[in-house]
């Protein structure tokens, strides 16, 4: 699933800062016998997508999750947002700053770490076709909203400026009207919240 020599170039942001209360821990924490760690599927899926750099957004369990993130790997970017606690806003918001100054990327990827039945093709779906800066785009299931994400770098500031405490992008995505995705069955709207 790697990008073609004309593809644009992508960011990745993997969203892992939760403290997962109902999960009863850190989901950067998590694993499964299928997905194995979440954090290094989340990783290897927006790698295999194309992505680089892939920007992970730390928090609770910062220390020991960095132990499950490939080791000197100059792709994948661990950082942490230092207001984690305040909610998935304040997550994205740090990966954006964070790719604010970057150049390269046209758009960023955005999904989260507790989805380890998504599956790759949702990825190929998202990011399938022409991408560019004012791209925007959202995996459906059912007609549902889910993830994977795909954000143009021309929103990057606009959605930032509208990210608050458990305010993620789904407003903006509304409001500017984000092109639809199907990916209906591929395990992009099947988040764990509680553990097994």
């Amino acid at each position: 699933m790697t990008p073609g020599p004309t593809a644009a170039p992508l960011a990745g942001i993997l969203l892992a800062a939760g403290a997962g209360r109902r999960y009863g821990k850190p989901k950067a924490l998590a694993s499964s016998p299928d997905a194995g760690s979440w954090l290094g599927r989340g990783v290897r899926l927006l790698l295999d997508a194309g992505c680089t750099p892939v920007v992970v957004v730390l928090g609770a369990g910062a220390p020991e999750a960095r132990g499950l993130l490939p080791i000197g790997d100059p792709r994948v970017v661990p950082i942490v947002a230092d207001a984690w606690a305040h909610g998935v806003g304040a997550s994205l918001g740090a990966a954006l700053d964070a790719l604010a100054n970057l150049d390269g990327p046209v758009a960023a990827v955005v999904t989260l770490v507790d989805l380890p039945r998504l599956a790759p093709e949702a990825f190929t779906r998202v990011t399938g076709g022409e991408i560019g800066p004012s791209s925007l785009r959202r995996a459906v299931y059912d007609g549902a909203p889910g993830h994977p994400v795909l954000v143009g770098r021309d929103h990057w500031g606009p959605l930032r400026a509208g990210l608050a405490g458990d305010v993620g992008a789904g407003p903006y995505l509304r409001a500017h009207r984000a092109e639809p995705v199907d990916c209906t069955g591929l395990g992009g709207d099947d988040d764990i919240d509680v553990a097994p």
